[in-house]
Parts: structure tokens; C-alpha cells; sequence
């Protein structure tokens, strides 16, 4: 969250914000609330329970031999990285105008058009664009870097009149410009939003998001190493971490040329891989630290018997956690506007991973 305030710009700061309070709040309701009206019912005499007789049973008892399974997950990951790395050199990533500069406009049009006949269109005006399906099929995102380093009313307008030209023949009601460009609550049809983003700015949200991510990895190492005053689980959490951020990216690179939405890598995609490190971190914690419990606690047993023991015994917490963000998220993303479901699949890639 801090990271995040400190890189982000925009929507991005007011995500971190949120993120903020809401962890703050969790904290004081943790420690404080719940503490107070625990110490409240048991004044009163009542029994308390945490589960119901049909919970009582869920996730516990678990015998599994994970590490036993390490090396199907080694290779497995492996494989994941390795065609992650080949995706990335071959596709790339659709690199948002955050990232790379440009203008970006939101296009309704009155009823479905093909995104590469607008494409077409458009190249020829602008010399390149790209254009693609936004929510519906009558709605486009359409982005170019045509005249974004003038500066300027003028070269904002010529690119508004060139965008008009070329898009009123598909319009049947006769629209004007005013009506096409000028952008205003609850409008129907036309641009309904447009931003421009300079190289320089854009450069600089790069160069931000960078070292969000680092630093955010830097943070994790330094605190887990003076928490665990050993340098093997920062390291371990760092590889787990990487792991997440690689995975995520490598669905991303694989899938975002024939996803129904839009999967650019901007601001919002990278609020969303580091609250995927804050989450996996924080998973890694609670292992390590039941690992260091059972090691200070003289329990029987070799280290990979204590590990297994460990990842068992938290099992029933990181299975509950995970399918509360899940569903949470998976409500966002079917109901949720057009505009976050790249950052809601990112997170939730990301939670699936980093409870696997």
C-alpha cells in the first residue's frame, strides 16, 4: 500500500489510499473490536463457538506430504516460467498508453462495428492506430500516438476533427462534432472518454512502476530477514514471489490477443501485481512463521516434517482466505465495469497462484 501511494499516480494513489485505510481498519477491529466483545460474551457466560456443525470438520486434520510433491510442482513451475519467458520475447505485453505514450479514446458507436475495419480506417489518418472491442461490440477503445509530443489546444483539436471525419460515416443519426467530441455524464454515443499521455510522463510511470515492483520485493526480503533473522526464508519468500509476478505476467502475455477484455499493462496492472506480492507474502509469513514456532519448539521431527506439518496445520486459514478474496473478486469481475476486469483477472490469477 505504501509503495503504492508513494509510485502511483491518479486512481492509482486513491487505490493505495483505500488499500491503506481498509488494512488499519482490519487492524483496530482485529485487536480492538473483536477483542472487546470476545471479552463481552465470555463475561456474560456465554459458550462461544468459531464453527457450526457442519464446519466444525473443514480443513483440519491434514496429513498430506506436500514437500513430497516438490518435485512435480519444480517441474511444473518450470515449465510455467519457461513458456512465460518464450511468450514474453514472441507476444510481448499489450503495453498501455500509461506505459507507452499515446492518446486513448472510448468510442460508442450505434450499433456493432469490426475493430479492424475501424483499424484500417484509422491507420490511414493517423498513420498507426489500433482499435478493440471495449465492453460490447459497439464499443471501441481506439489509441494512437499520432502529434502526442506537440503540445497544445490546436493538435488536440486536429486529432478530435480527424478522429470525426473518419468515424461519422458510421453513424446514421447525422452526428455533429460538438456532439461526437464533447464528453459529459450519461452520454450514449461518440467518444465517451479520451486521455492523452506525453513520452516523458510516460516514461516516468515506467521508470515509477519498476521500482514499485523492486522495491516493494526489497521491503519483503529486509522484513522477513529481520522478522526471521534468516536469510533462507527471504530468499524463499523473494522466489515465491517472483514466481506469482512471473505467472501472472505470462497469462497476460499468452492471453491478450483473444480475450473478450481489454489486458493492457498500465498503472492499475501494476496496483494489482503488488497487491498479488502483498498477498503472497503474506501467505508465506503465516507458513514461516508456524515453521519457526515448531522449530523453537523443539518439535519431533525432521525439517521436512516440520514444513509438511506446518503447511497442514495452516491449511484450513489459507483455504478460507483464498475463497473469501475469490469470490469476492470473481463478483467484480462478472459485475464490475469494463474498465477494472483486466485489474480483477490479474488479482485473481495471482490469488490462485499464490495459494498454489
Amino acid at each position: 500500500g505504501l509503495v503504492l501511494l508513494i509510485f502511483g499516480t491518479g486512481p492509482v494513489k486513491g487505490f493505495a489510499t483505500t488499500l491503506l485505510i481498509g488494512i488499519f481498519t482490519s487492524l483496530f477491529t482485529s485487536i480492538f473490536i473483536t477483542r472487546m466483545m470476545l471479552d463481552w460474551s465470555v463475561n456474560k457466560g456465554d459458550k462461544l463457538r468459531f464453527v457450526t456443525d457442519m464446519s466444525k470438520n473443514w480443513f483440519t486434520n491434514f496429513h498430506y506430504d506436500f514437500l513430497g510433491k516438490k518435485k512435480y510442482t519444480y517441474i511444473f513451475s518450470s515449465l510455467v516460467v519457461i513458456v512465460s519467458c518464450i511468450s514474453f520475447a514472441v507476444n510481448g505485453l499489450d503495453q498501455g498508453v500509461d506505459f507507452v505514450g499515446g492518446r486513448t479514446f472510448q468510442v460508442k458507436f450505434e450499433k456493432p462495428v469490426a475493430p479492424d475495419v475501424i483499424k484500417e480506417e484509422l491507420a490511414q489518418v493517423f498513420g498507426s492506430a489500433d482499435a478493440k472491442v471495449f465492453g460490447d461490440a459497439s464499443q471501441l477503445r481506439i489509441t494512437t500516438k499520432y502529434k502526442v509530443e506537440e503540445p497544445g489546444i490546436k493538435a488536440d483539436e486536429e486529432v478530435n476533427k480527424l478522429l470525426f471525419e473518419t468515424l461519422k460515416k458510421h453513424y446514421s443519426s447525422g452526428i455533429t462534432y460538438d456532439q461526437f467530441t464533447n464528453t459529459f455524464e450519461g452520454k450514449k454515443i461518440g467518444v465517451l472518454q479520451a486521455a492523452k499521455v506525453g513520452p516523458s510522463v510516460a516514461d516516468d510511470i515506467k521508470t515509477n512502476s519498476y521500482w514499485a515492483v523492486l522495491g516493494s520485493m526489497a521491503i519483503v526480503f529486509l522484513y522477513l530477514m529481520i522478522s526471521f533473522r534468516r536469510w533462507q526464508f527471504s530468499l524463499g519468500a523473494i522466489a515465491a514471489i517472483a514466481h506469482d509476478v512471473i505467472f501472472v505476467l505470462g497469462i497476460y502475455s499468452l492471453c491478450y490477443k483473444f480475450m473478450p477484455f481489454h489486458m493492457e499493462m498500465d498503472q492499475h496492472f501494476i496496483a494489482a501485481i503488488l497487491t498479488v506480492i502483498g498477498y503472497s507474502m503474506n501467505d508465506t509469513v503465516i507458513v514461516f512463521d508456524r515453521v519457526r514456532e515448531y522449530l523453537a519448539g523443539k518439535t519431533k521431527g525432521n525439517f521436512h516434517e516440520i514444513v509438511n506439518r506446518s503447511i497442514n496445520t495452516t491449511m484450513s486459514r489459507t483455504i478460507n482466505t483464498s475463497l473469501t478474496m475469490i469470490l469476492v473478486l470473481l463478483i467484480m469481475f462478472v459485475f464490475g465495469g469494463e474498465s477494472i476486469r483486466g485489474f480483477i483477472f490479474a488479482m485473481l490469477v495471482g490469488i490462485v497462484v499464490g495459494t498454489y
